[in-house]
């Protein structure tokens, strides 16, 4: 075992009195040790909830002959954090999770790991290091929280979206303040993952689909008893692991990656899962280019249009059978010979999902769309690619060109949209926010929400070398690479440029001839880093272009 590095011999005498001074007995210093990697945390509300799950994953892994010891990880809220200075921190937060969990983990010799995660950027930063260790390891999340509900309209679904789009309609007088506040004190009841098909709950059903977590792990709500049991399960599912010598390069192989983006394609997940599946695929040696994911998009439909793209909610998607009836449907497409940390056989897995719901889960034969939810866009403007939730556009947006209104972060752009200064037809270009420029590629989902609730997400086009949150709707297109702080063609846009969005045929291009680009671009000063001190500055001076997951380079 690993962990006889730091408990076995005589020279590890000292090593052993620290353990005994921890309550440890000799039988537990017999067992594996495997370490809880707990994100518990009283800021997040899809994380104030986890010290029950941690309890319960110990208490399983306890009972399958093992010694559990917690650990903990930061975390951020991306839906606190946005909006100002602190959603610079959200993605440069997962390099991080990732680099921790790697030294708690080599410094103590755990035998293996369970993680626990619940929410957007601590996820991936997990799957990340899960992968770069190489030991056993298995995943349980704290579950989706319900949707929000108004006494006088219990029919209608709120959630975190409702809120920031209500911004928008106080800000043009289609609701009052009143009225905001009531929707404030409802929209989000109690802890778990934001209520709709969000990154965080994008990432937990692609951790159940890419195989390194039980069924019902992105789905089965935070509330509801069924997830205790879950980790229970999981706490001994990974002293199977161990036992069997299944590692997570074993399970995330570059067709459980395939297999993850089509559950994506089919979930029409949140843009950022493209940005994180492919730095997982990065830790695991796998090249994954985004040419690749159009691939999977153009031959996977559409089947389940959730929050914000519909009105259905995760709770829904559970009650309709969850992630394995959506790979029960799509089982013709998947690669089923992966495996995975149940220990069980894909075919295996499936053998007893099954879909409860056709309005939540539509039938292959009859997709929303016969292409996937996501759609990577290449042309003149995104060389390296551009990324969008086709899912949540509205058909008369999927082919849109329009006069770029150029703004060079999100608060200029979200003061010009406040005053009524954006007009229909006009596409809004926010760069300087990518993972360099940003630096930490903040999410754009004021701007967007604003729009939305003015009425305008069908009328105006959003571009940005930044991201979006997994609640964005709208022709908001993402993750354009190169970014402007790299010299992409983004920067050399100007006002009334005009900019051709062609979705179907994957394009995005702006009327320009590639030797006006390169005059415009020459014409430019270097850029000159905002942050200069701290860690975004080291995050800054190390992090890729989005178009390879913004991983650090090697």
């Amino acid at each position: 075992m690993r962990s006889d590095t730091v408990k076995r011999g005589a020279a590890r005498a000292p090593h052993r009195s620290l353990f005994r001074s921890l309550g440890c007995t000799d039988h537990e210093l017999d067992q594996p040790f495997i370490g809880i990697v707990n994100s518990f945390s009283e800021v997040i509300p899809g994380h104030i909830h986890l010290n029950s799950i941690a309890a319960a994953v110990k208490d399983g892994v306890r009972s399958a002959g093992g010694t559990p010891f917690e650990v903990n990880t930061i975390g951020v809220c991306d839906g606190i954090a946005m909006g100002h200075s602190g959603m610079k921190y959200s993605l440069p937060s997962r390099e991080l999770i990732a680099d921790s969990v790697e030294i708690v983990a080599q410094a103590h010799a755990f035998d293996a790991l369970v993680f626990i995660a619940n929410c957007d950027k601590i996820i991936p930063g997990m799957l990340m290091a899960a992968v770069r260790l190489n030991i056993p390891a298995i995943f349980i999340s704290g579950g989706p929280m319900l949707a929000g509900r108004l006494g006088d309209k219990p029919g209608e679904k709120l959630d975190l979206s409702t809120m920031f789009m209500a911004v928008g309609k106080v800000s043009t007088g289609k609701m009052s303040e009143e009225e905001l506040e009531e929707l404030e004190r409802v929209a989000c009841p109690g802890c778990g993952s934001c209520a709709g098909m969000f990154t965080a709950n994008t990432m937990n059903c692609l951790t159940e689909a890419l195989g390194m977590a039980l069924l019902g792990n992105g789905t089965i709500p935070a509330v509801d008893a069924r997830r205790i049991g879950l980790a229970r399960e999981t706490g001994r599912q990974i002293m199977e692991l161990l036992t069997g010598e299944i590692c997570p390069r074993d399970i995330i192989t570059r067709e459980a990656v395939r297999n993850a983006f089509m559950v994506d394609m089919a979930l029409g997940g949140s843009t950022n899962s493209v940005l994180h599946l492919i730095a997982i695929a990065h830790e695991a040696g796998i090249e994954f280019p985004l040419a690749e994911v159009n691939q999977i998009s153009e031959k996977t439909p559409h089947l389940a249009k959730l929050s914000p793209a519909g009105d259905y909610r995760i709770e829904d998607l559970d009650l309709a059978g969850g992630i394995g009836a959506v790979m029960k449907e799509i089982t013709g497409l998947l690669s089923m010979g992966v495996t995975r940390a149940s220990g069980k056989s894909l075919a295996d897995e499936l053998a007893r999902a099954q879909v409860r719901d056709r309005e939540v889960i539509r039938p292959i034969s009859q997709p929303h769309s016969p292409t996937g939810g996501l759609t990577i866009l290449f042309g003149n403007l995104a060389p390296e690619g551009a990324v969008v939730k086709s899912a949540a556009v509205s058909p008369g947006m999927l082919c849109h060109q329009g006069a770029a209104r150029v703004f060079n972060s999100e608060e200029e752009a979200t003061e010009s949209i406040l005053s009524g200064s954006i007009k229909p037809g006009e596409v809004v270009v926010i760069r300087y926010e990518g993972p360099k420029g940003g630096p930490g590629m903040r999410e754009m989902l004021g701007p967007t929400s604003l729009l939305s609730g003015m009425g305008l997400d069908d009328k105006v086009a959003l571009v940005t070398d930044g991201r979006f949150s997994g609640a964005t709707k709208g022709a908001a297109i993402g993750h354009v690479s190169p970014e402007a702080a790299s010299g992409g063609p983004i920067a050399a846009l100007r006002d009334g440029d005009t900019i051709a969005i062609d979705i179907p045929n994957r394009r995005i291009d702006v009327d320009l001839s590639e030797d006006e680009i390169k005059r415009r671009l020459s014409q430019l000063p270097e850029f000159e880093p905002k942050i200069k001190t701290g860690y975004l500055l080291r995050y800054a001076e190390r992090v890729t272009s989005a178009g390879r997951g913004a991983v650090f380079e090697r």
